[in-house]
């Protein structure tokens, strides 16, 4: 009996983190459509293309209209998204992002800059 109730409660852990996990394909970022399984940025821009072009999607299967969704794809990000409500995932950095690097002219070691002040003395 407790591992009944124990496998039932698991059960709505798991599709809670389902439904929180959830990309609106009618306001997503191409971005925020990359973090899904199966879309690079091709096929981000094309689901944001098509989505201009022809408006917001009436279901999510409409995505099979992208040109490059095709039933595998599909199959892979389905559970993932939704035509309502707001996109909950997380948009991770851009991959080709680098940190801003320091201005080498104004990073003067302390030293250096203490040493020639006294020379300008």
């Amino acid at each position: 009996m407790l591992k009944k109730l124990l496998l039932v409660v698991m059960s709505l852990i798991a599709s809670i983190g389902m439904a929180m996990a959830a990309v609106n394909i009618n306001t997503a970022t191409e971005q925020e459509l990359e973090s899904l399984p199966g879309i690079g940025a091709a096929k981000a821009k094309a689901i944001v293309e098509y989505r201009k072009a022809n408006g917001n999607f009436k279901s999510v299967e409409d995505l099979k209209s992208v040109k490059g969704i095709g039933d595998k794809v599909f199959d892979k990000l389905k559970s993932e998204v939704a035509v309502s409500g707001t996109t909950t995932v997380a948009t991770a950095p851009a991959k080709d992002a680098k940190p801003p690097k320091a201005d080498k002219k104004d990073a003067k070691p302390a030293a250096a800059a203490s040493s020639s002040e006294k020379a300008k003395k």
